[in-house]
C-alpha cells in the first residue's frame, strides 16, 4: 500500500492533470457525449492515424452507420468505401465482426467490462481501457504509445517502452493513479498531454506541462534520452508497375484477395517490378489487350508498416480486349463513389 506522502502526491498529480485538461483539453467530436459506440469507432480509427485525419472520416462514418446494428448489417463494399484512405483496413473488418457479436450476445450494446470488451475482435487492452473508462466510468488505464512515453519520463525508466514487460509494469503504475471519480477524463488528459506537450523525439514542451514537478526525466535532464525505443527493422521495398487501362470510357479494376495486405479492396491491374514501355506492351499483349499509345503517369510510393511500394504508372486506351470479363470495368464516377481503393493508388486514380 502506498504511504501517506505517496497518496498526497498522487492526488496532487491527478488534480493538476485534470485542471490542465479542463482548460487545455482538445475539442474533439467524439467527446461531445459518452456514447460507447461513438467512443469505440473513434478509438479504432485513431489507431496509428492522426486526429486531424480521423475527424472527417469519423463524422461521415457515423452519418452512414449511426449504431452497432447499422454496422453489423452494412455490406463489406460500403464499409470499405467509408474507410477508404484511412489504411489498416483490417480494423474495419474487425469492427463489423465485433458488431455482429455485440448484436448477437449483448443486445446491440457494447459491454462495459474490460474482460467482455477484450473478447470482441479488434479490441485490445488499450481500446478496452479507453471504452471502459470514458464510456462507462470504470477506473482502468488506457495506455498507448503516447501514454507510455509520458509514464517513462515521469518515472525515469531508461529501458525500452516497446518491451512487453516494461509496458506491463508502467500500466500497473498507471492503474494506481487512475481517479475513481473521473477515470475517462484522466485517461484522455494523458492522451492530450502526449499529443500536445510531452512530445516525442526529445522535444517535449516542459514549460507547458502540468506534471513538470513530478517528472524525473525533466528533473534529471533526461528528456532527450527517455523514452528508449527498440530499433525498427528497415521497410522492405517492393517495386510495382501499375496499369490504368481504359476501354469504351471505362477503366479496368481487379479485386484483391480476401486475405493479406489490403484484402478485398480494388486496385488497378499491375505486376511486380518496374517495366519499360516495351515490357508494358508485352505484358498487355499477354493479357489479350491490344493497346494504343502507352503514356507514363509518373512515379509514386506508399508506406506501410513493414514495406514500401515504389510504383510506376502507365495509362493506355485499348483498342480490343480478348477477355473483358477478366476485369471489372467502371466509370470514373463509380471509381470515386462505389469501389473502395487503397490510398496507395490515389496518385493514379486522381488522373482518371
Amino acid at each position: 500500500m502506498p504511504g501517506e506522502n505517496e497518496v498526497k502526491a498522487m492526488e496532487q498529480l491527478q488534480a493538476q492533470l485534470l485542471d490542465w485538461y479542463d482548460t487545455y483539453g482538445r475539442d474533439l467530436p467524439w467527446r461531445t457525449d459518452t456514447d460507447p459506440y461513438k467512443i469505440w469507432v473513434s478509438e479504432i480509427m485513431l489507431q496509428q492515424t492522426r486526429v486531424e485525419t480521423v475527424i472527417p472520416y469519423y463524422l461521415r462514418f457515423l452519418r452512414e452507420l449511426p449504431s452497432v446494428d447499422h454496422l453489423a448489417r452494412v455490406s463489406d463494399e460500403v464499409l470499405l468505401k467509408l474507410w477508404e484512405g484511412l489504411g489498416y483496413y483490417q480494423r474495419a473488418a474487425n469492427m463489423k465482426r465485433a458488431a455482429g457479436q455485440i448484436v448477437a450476445q449483448h443486445a446491440g450494446r457494447l459491454p462495459g467490462e474490460v474482460s467482455e470488451l477484450l473478447r470482441l475482435p479488434g479490441i485490445g487492452t488499450y481500446t478496452a481501457g479507453a471504452i471502459a473508462s470514458i464510456a462507462f466510468g470504470q477506473p482502468v488505464p488506457a495506455a498507448d504509445g503516447n501514454v507510455f512515453r509520458i509514464l517513462a519520463r515521469l518515472t525515469g525508466r531508461r529501458d525500452s517502452i516497446d518491451d512487453a514487460a516494461v509496458r506491463k509494469e508502467l500500466t500497473a503504475t498507471l492503474s494506481l493513479w487512475i481517479p475513481s471519480d473521473r477515470p475517462g477524463d484522466f485517461n484522455q488528459a494523458l492522451m492530450d498531454l502526449g499529443a500536445t506537450v510531452c512530445l516525442p523525439n526529445g522535444t517535449p514542451l516542459c514549460d507547458r506541462c502540468p506534471l513538470q514537478g513530478f517528472c524525473r526525466a525533466h528533473t534529471e535532464d533526461l528528456t532527450e534520452d527517455i523514452p528508449q525505443r527498440s530499433r525498427k527493422k528497415p521497410r522492405k521495398i517492393q517495386k510495382k508497375t501499375v496499369f490504368v487501362i481504359t476501354w469504351k470510357g471505362k477503366v479496368a479494376l481487379q479485386k484483391r484477395q480476401k486475405r493479406g495486405l489490403l484484402q478485398s479492396l480494388w486496385e488497378f491491374p499491375g505486376v511486380e517490378g518496374w517495366l519499360s514501355e516495351r515490357e508494358c506492351r508485352n505484358t498487355l499483349d499477354s493479357w489479350g489487350i491490344q493497346a494504343g499509345p502507352i503514356d507514363a503517369m509518373g512515379h509514386t510510393k506508399h508506406l506501410f508498416t513493414h514495406i514500401e511500394w515504389h510504383m510506376e504508372g502507365f495509362r493506355t486506351e485499348v483498342v480490343c480486349v480478348a477477355e473483358p470479363d477478366r476485369w471489372t470495368w467502371v466509370t470514373a464516377e463509380e471509381l470515386s463513389s462505389v469501389y473502395p481503393m487503397p490510398a496507395a493508388f490515389r496518385f493514379y486514380s486522381a488522373q482518371v
